[in-house]
């Protein structure tokens, strides 16, 4: 069992997990460089906005993951268009940070 000590977008705190301490810190570095690569885009400015755009690209990471998983565990090929999806992905995220931005 391993402690994950957070401090990161303005905010602290600890949590503990069954994980152990190396593999938590390298989960959180993980993270890190996502958010790092959030906060290059020039309309996310809020902790919040970085905080939900990261987490939707690591869900269209494991999603996208998951699929080309299933895919090839069923001997299907994986199509060339999941190439593709990172742009409409992006574009996506953009269309929720302007909606973000509105409403802040």
């Amino acid at each position: 069992m391993g402690k994950l000590h957070i401090n990161l977008l303005g905010t602290s705190f600890t949590v503990q997990a069954s994980e152990d301490d190396t593999y938590l810190d390298q989960l959180l570095g993980y993270y890190e460089r996502i958010i790092e690569d959030v906060s290059k885009v020039a309309s996310v400015k809020t902790p919040l906005q970085k905080s939900i755009l990261a987490g939707i690209m690591l869900c269209d990471e494991l999603y996208k993951t998951k699929t080309n998983l299933a895919s090839v565990q069923s001997g299907q090929k994986i199509p060339l268009e999941n190439n593709y999806d990172n742009i409409e992905m992006e574009q996506r995220a953009q269309k929720m940070i302007d909606s973000i931005n509105k409403v802040l």
